[in-house]
């Protein structure tokens, strides 16, 4: 009968041995060993691995974060400084490693970076832009964005040398605009003083010059439509101000600039219709800016309609929007042509424009553009190649919130 067993006995066991009788037997496995050797070295080789994983994964961000022409700046859900690459402070003009456990307003000594960071904890994403030390100092885009550990990374560029380059750029077009300016009025009230004696001598003028004449007017009108959309262009790039003291009757600012047109359309045969309310919610903005983008957008859908067409323009109130729409029913935009239209100088094909109009600049989207852009609005276009296109440029409303894009 088995008594009461020592515990010693499963320890022996365990060991591989065993008590027989008062006597110690060692009971020796080969195999058993065999496989513990095999193990303890197969752990020696997955950490020996793992550390070397370990090292060439630090090695290569030691790289990145060397090379690497972008500062990046990690902060906790306080916005303090958790870590920063050399590069962060340099932009920053401190020594290495002093940033860290500063506050984003230590670092910045501006508010604006510190409600950036703020706008990114809270909605995952956001961007701007600081001069930093001065208004003369160095110009920084500042990119920030969430990591699902509630933590936020700063991405710092130093855009400078890029915010230079536009002023020389925007320099150049304003003062050759300029220049132009003078003499191309000066050359289109010639050329319509000749059309019009032209017109008064009746038959007396061949056909090919009344047309050569007629050719020199148009081009001419181009050229001065072209000088002063680039000056327009200019100013709004360099950062030109809106008059936003007023709060404007979009439906009565939108129908009195399409009115503008509708000459223009009768004599191309197209049916221009306006279709807006008796009341939408005003809109804080520049209304002089704001009916420059109506015309543009009205004139491009004439000019692109086909004798016969219609023209609709539109005016509604929409979740604290107020959304204009001007809608053709002409050749329409190719889908792959849709995202830059509202580039500068971009042009879909010359072939879609009618021939007796002419070509446009390029430019009157692109300053549409950066007008709606300037009035924290959206503006975009649907299209269907055969079907037609439709523009849109929605606006917050004065008594609604901002709208997020």
């Amino acid at each position: 009968m088995l008594g009461i067993v020592d515990p010693w006995f499963f320890a022996a066991v365990a060991l591989g041995v065993v008590v027989v009788s008062g006597a110690i037997v060692l009971v020796r496995s080969d195999r058993a060993l065999r496989e513990a050797r095999s193990s303890l070295r197969r752990s020696a080789a997955a950490g020996a691995e793992r550390d070397r994983r370990d090292a060439e994964e630090q090695a290569a961000l030691d790289v990145l974060r060397a090379t690497l022409g972008s500062g990046v700046i990690r902060l906790d859900r306080g916005l303090r400084i958790l870590a920063a690459t050399d590069r962060a402070h340099a932009l920053l003009d401190r020594a290495p490693g002093t940033l860290i456990g500063r506050s984003v307003m230590e670092a910045f000594l501006d508010p604006s970076i510190e409600g950036l960071a703020s706008r990114a904890l809270r909605r995952g994403s956001a961007s701007g832009e600081v001069r930093l030390t001065d208004a003369d100092g160095p110009a920084v885009a500042v990119r920030a964005a969430r990591t699902p550990g509630e933590t936020v990374w700063l991405v710092l560029d130093d855009v400078s040398e890029l915010r230079r380059l536009q002023r020389i750029r925007a320099e150049f077009i304003d003062n050759l605009s300029h220049e132009l300016r003078t003499p191309l009025t000066t050359v289109s009230l010639l050329a319509e003083t000749l059309q019009r004696d032209a017109d008064g001598v009746g038959d007396v003028l061949p056909a090919r010059m009344r047309e050569r004449i007629g050719k020199i007017e148009l081009e001419t009108g181009h050229l001065v439509q072209m000088v002063s959309e680039l000056l327009d262009l200019s100013r709004i790039e360099s950062g030109g101000t809106f008059d936003m003291t007023d709060d404007l009757d979009v439906a009565r600012l939108v129908a009195a600039s399409a009115e503008r047109l509708r000459l223009f359309a009768e004599r191309q045969g197209v049916r221009l219709v306006i279709d807006v309310p008796d009341h939408v919610p005003p809109v804080r903005g520049d209304g002089a800016r704001l009916g420059q983008v109506v015309v543009n957008l009205v004139h491009n859908a004439i000019k692109f309609s086909p004798d016969g067409g219609e023209v609709t323009v539109r005016v509604r109130a929409d979740g604290g929007e107020v959304r204009t729409t001007v809608a053709d029913h002409g050749i329409g935009i190719p889908r792959a042509a849709q995202g830059r239209v509202f580039e500068r100088f971009y042009k879909v094909d010359r072939a879609r424009q009618r021939p007796e109009i002419g070509g446009g600049t390029g430019l009157g989207l692109a300053i549409a553009r950066h007008v709606v852009d300037g009035h924290g609005g959206r503006i975009w276009v649907e299209s269907t190649e055969g079907q037609g296109s439709a523009f849109t440029f929605a606006l917050p409303a004065a008594t609604a919130a901002p709208v997020d894009r």
